[in-house]
């Protein structure tokens, strides 16, 4: 595929800002909050988890596609991006084990991307005014009449997004005859979460974002799993209930980003909406319990409100934080068997310098148990 037969395409943001480029994927129209991750590897993984709906993604490496797509690296079902922005579509790939170019994914899921963009301008033109809904279009090309498109779209800020990226009825995961079972809320998880338990001894049912805490209470659950998700967790009075319920049954629970924002959520500590929030997978945070640095894997636009924390020092401690601003990025409950994370441990793609946290919730399960 050479320049000459792409069409072109626009990018337009909702303060007016114009980025010109040529279209890639699927021809069409696409709409969302624009945001960008800083991974140099590890995009179809990223493409696929459900964290990212209903969001345009900028890709700050220059060259996405060079090593194609493969159908078992992903994380959900399908494509979970709204769209894709990127400097260099490397339709020529060179992993021997790819089953399709990055042009014939795309096409595959439908999706509408624009290449050819400044994305390093464009990175540093976020970072400078904040996240803001954008659109692309590779078939209406008048400014004007994609304005009029884009005021249409909603601010994610208020949004309620998980039950739109949920299973729909239970399903089970691992080994029936494991150790441990967990009963997995699924707010948009990723399918590497369950693998790394799994690969702990760990039998899990994974339950809708809405189902009741008394179903998940009838599996007879070792200990419960907030997933991450998609969406503004303010917005989810269903889950910040159910997890209330779970922490006055003394049920061990382990929350990851989304999750643990509603398990702060359940503790009467707020959250709010990021500048830009934290996406790629070299982020610093500090384990203030050990003292050790761990480089994690990220993605989320809102996080648990530092000065309120503050306040609820009698409620929870603050067990990590990120080096770079100071956001808080873990937090345990004070006289419950509870603990989360805002960063991803699981890590895919990423380091895995966090994994250990899957083995402490198995420990902190098998106290309960003896």
């Amino acid at each position: 595929m050479t320049k000459s037969d792409l069409k072109p395409a626009i990018l337009l943001l909702e303060d007016g800002t114009i980025y010109r480029g040529h279209s890639a994927g699927k021809i069409g129209t696409t709409t969302g909050e624009i945001c960008f991750n800083t991974g140099m590897t590890g995009y179809q993984e990223i493409f696929t988890d459900p964290s990212y709906y209903g969001q345009l993604l900028v890709a700050t490496n220059a060259h996405i596609g060079n090593y194609g797509t493969k159908n078992l690296d992903t994380e959900s079902d399908s494509i979970k991006i709204s769209g894709l922005i990127v400097k260099n579509f490397t339709n020529d790939y060179s992993r021997k084990m790819a089953d399709h170019s990055i042009q014939e994914y795309l096409e595959t899921e439908g999706l509408v991307a624009i290449c050819d963009i400044d994305t390093r301008s464009l990175v540093k033109y976020i970072r400078s005014k904040g996240a803001m809904n954008g659109i692309i279009s590779s078939e209406i090309l008048e400014v004007e009449k994609l304005k009029t498109e884009l005021k249409k779209v909603p601010s994610m800020e208020g949004l309620e997004l998980s039950s739109k990226v949920t299973t729909d009825k239970p399903y089970f995961f691992g080994d029936p005859h494991a150790d441990h079972k967990i009963a997995v809320l699924d707010f948009g998880i990723k399918k590497n979460i369950l693998e790394c338990f799994s690969q702990r001894g760990c039998y899990m049912k994974v339950f809708p974002a809405k189902t009741p805490f008394s179903e998940l209470k009838a599996w007879s659950p070792d200990g419960c799993f907030l997933s991450n998700g998609p969406g503004d967790p303010a917005s989810m009075d269903y889950a910040i209930e159910t997890t209330k319920e779970i922490l006055a049954a003394d049920i061990p629970v382990f929350g990851i980003c989304l999750g643990h924002q509603i398990l702060a959520l359940a503790n009467d500590i707020p959250t709010y909406k990021m500048h830009h929030g934290h996406r790629g997978i070299n982020h610093p945070v500090i384990n203030m319990i050990t003292g050790k640095c761990e480089i994690t894997s990220q993605n989320h636009g809102f996080g648990v409100s530092p000065d309120a924390i503050n306040t609820k020092l009698d409620k929870v401690n603050i067990t990590h934080k990120n080096l770079n601003d100071d956001t808080i990025e873990g937090i345990s409950v004070i006289g419950k068997k509870a603990f989360s994370v805002q960063y991803h441990p699981e890590a895919s793609p990423g380091p895995h310098d966090a994994r250990y946290l899957f083995d402490d919730f198995v420990k902190l399960m098998s106290s309960v148990k003896v």
